[in-house]
Formats: C-alpha cells, structure tokens, sequence
C-alpha cells in the first residue's frame, strides 16, 4: 500500500510525516505512548492524528476499507476517544472522564487511542491530568495530542518532553489544488485559486471553493486596507468586521444548538405526562449547563472568525513589504489575486509602514486571545492601520 492509499491519502503534502507514522504502525519497537502532532493552521494536524489512529487499529496498517478504519474516521470507533474544544478551552472535567477510559484495555481494537485536538487549549488543571497519565501509561494506551506549535504557551514542556513530535508543514500549494479536483469535483481553475487564496489551508481552500459566502467575506477583508482614508472609515470597517465574524458565529451556533437542545430536551422527556414530568423537571440544571456550553462556543466561533479576517490582513500587508523591499523579484505572494492592492498599499506606506501595520494585526490578535471586546480592539487596529493623508 503506497502512502497515497488507504488512509494516508487524506493527509496532504505530507510524504515524510506519513513515512514515519506508517513505520510505526508496522514495527513495534518505533512505537511510543505519546505523540504531539505540531503544524501552522490548515497543515492537518488533526487529519494526519486520525490518520495514525485508524491505521494503528487496523488489521493491515490502515487499508481504509475496513470496519476498524471506517469507524475511527467517522469517529464512532470505541477505542478511539476524542477530546475537541467546543468552547475557549479544554477543562479538566472533560479530560478526567477520557483519562478514565483510557485507563481500560482496549475491548476492540489493538489499542486504546485518544486523541486531543488543539491541545494548546487545555487549562492548566486538564495539562497537569494529562501529564500525570504520560508518566505512568497503560501498556496499550496511546495518547495523540495536536497543537499549532512547541511554544511553551502552546504545549507545557513537561508534556512536550514526553511525547515523540511529528512536525507537519504547510502543503503545498499545487497538492491542495489537486486533492480539490480529485476529491471534490472542483474545476481546476477555480481549485487552483482557491488553494493559493487559502495559502495552502486545505479546509479553507475547500470551502473558498464551495461557497461563494466565504469567498465574498474574503473580499470584504481584503479590501479594507484601502478603504482606511479617515477616521470614521476606520470605525465603520472595525463595525463591518465584528458584524460579520459574529453574524458566521450565530449561523454556526444555530446550526448545532438546536440539534443538542431537542436532543437534551428528549432525553429528559420534556413535554411529557405522567412520570416523565418530574424528571424533566429535575433536568433544569443540565439545559442551563448546555447553554452555558453552546454560549462558549459561540465565544469561540466569533473569535476564530475574525482570527480568519486578521490573518486575512497580515498577509496583504506582508505582501506590501515583499513588493516594496524586491519589486522586481518578489518571492510568492499570500495574496496573488490581490498584487494590485499590495502594490499600492507599498506605494502609499511603504516596507515600513507595511511592519508596523503587522505588528498591529498581530497585537490586535493578542488583545484577543487576552479578552478584550472584539469591537475595541478592532477599532484599535483599524484607526492604527488608517492611510497616510
């Protein structure tokens, strides 16, 4: 099975990484208890992770045809536990019940798996849970952690030292295309666009070629810069660009709180006669616990939408600098489509107005991170980006 079948085929641009994941699957003595998958965002951290675990309770290294790859992709298998941030961060009631689990001999697979996406949003309580199983495993328990990087702020050293680390790259951009015209049917003029828009993000490619919504908010982002001539320009663009974040954020949430509130609200027999009515009673406590979560979430959707739109923003201005510092020769652009727009911006603020610019977007994604309100720290950063008269 060569590394394009089976399951490795949905890990792209990873030919090294797949490797060394497929020669420990196949020989026990490169098999370790803990692994960290690190990469910049769009690189498959997570997809390569689910990748090694369907393959490391498949019978044939990961054939994915059969029932054990099946349902580890579908995330169903019942010695695969998955931890995913729904909210800001990961606690430690969440990861203590899948500490629990993994504890146990696997029932049907080869090995008991958990795999924790993002990582780095785990609270200091869910870091040290995690790093107490690390340093006593069970002997067929194998831990997969992803993270955007080795950063101490990212992953806790302690962690770190204990688990093999598999770094991914960002792939590249040609194979993105390609898996787009492959596997989705896109045509491959709009694919190849598409995968040098996204700068080679594989589900953000994906969905700037599948939804013109997403390709419409990507035009809006980028033609800020330009539009930022006066003051009340800069607090109408800051509007703009926390409307929108939180406007995907509410189309988002209501997606899947509705689902999980019915799901809730049944389980519970609300609406119900006879005995049911004071069970549904007693499940006040849980609803309000769900809304409690369904409200982080939204948080947390909000905030990874304008980090899209700030990220958006760096590159355009990186752009500027490359094309003011080498005009002639500039290395490749984040946003080819939008050369013309670099151009002139490195036209009107030049290589070093183009850094401070970025050390702007990036202090606004700080302010972020550390709560501030959405709306005073893009006011802050649009006003700081404002054009020269």
């Amino acid at each position: 099975m060569s590394a394009a079948e089976g399951v490795w085929s949905r890990v792209i641009g990873q030919e090294a990484v797949v490797a060394e994941l497929r020669a420990a699957v196949a020989d026990p003595a490169a098999m370790t208890h803990a692994w960290l998958f690190t990469g910049p965002p769009g690189s498959g951290r997570s997809v390569a992770a689910r990748a090694f675990a369907a393959a490391l309770q498949c019978p044939d290294g990961g054939d994915g045809t059969c029932h054990a790859c099946r349902t580890v992709l579908a995330g169903t298998h019942a010695d695969v536990q998955t931890v995913v941030p729904e909210g800001l961060s990961i606690g430690v009631a969440e990861v203590r019940e899948i500490v629990r689990i993994a504890g146990r001999a696997p029932s049907q697979g080869r090995w008991q798996v958990v795999l924790v996406e993002d990582a780095d949003r785990m609270t200091e309580q869910a870091s040290n849970t995690v790093l107490k199983m690390l340093e006593e495993p069970p002997a067929r328990t194998v831990f997969l952690l992803c993270a955007p990087s080795l950063h101490p702020d990212d992953v806790p050293v302690t962690i770190r030292s204990r688990c093999r680390v598999v770094g991914l790259r960002t792939p590249p951009v040609e194979a993105v295309a390609d898996v787009l015209v492959r596997r989705d049917g896109v045509d491959p003029a709009l694919a190849s666009w598409a995968a040098a828009a996204a700068a080679g993000h594989v589900g953000r490619a994906r969905r700037l070629a599948r939804d013109e919504t997403a390709r419409m908010a990507r035009k809006a982002v980028l033609d800020v810069p330009l539009s930022l001539i006066s003051l009340a320009a800069c607090l109408d663009a800051a509007d703009d660009l926390v409307g929108a974040a939180q406007e995907e954020a509410d189309e988002a949430s209501a997606a899947l709180d509705s689902a999980e509130t019915e799901a809730v609200k049944a389980s519970l027999g609300v609406g119900a006669r006879g005995p049911g009515v004071a069970a549904a009673s007693r499940g006040a406590g849980q609803l309000k616990e769900l809304e409690k979560r369904q409200k982080s979430r939204a948080t947390r959707l909000g905030r990874d939408s304008l980090d899209r739109a700030l990220v958006d923003l760096a590159g355009l201005y990186r752009d500027a600098l490359v094309l003011d510092s080498a005009p002639d020769d500039p290395p490749q652009l984040t946003h080819p489509d939008r050369r013309a727009d670099a151009a002139e911006l490195a036209r009107r603020i030049g290589a070093e107005g183009a850094l401070r610019r970025i050390d702007a977007v990036l202090a606004c994604r700080l302010a972020l991170e550390q709560n501030v309100k959405p709306r005073i720290a893009l006011e802050a950063l649009t006003v700081a980006l404002r054009l020269p008269a």
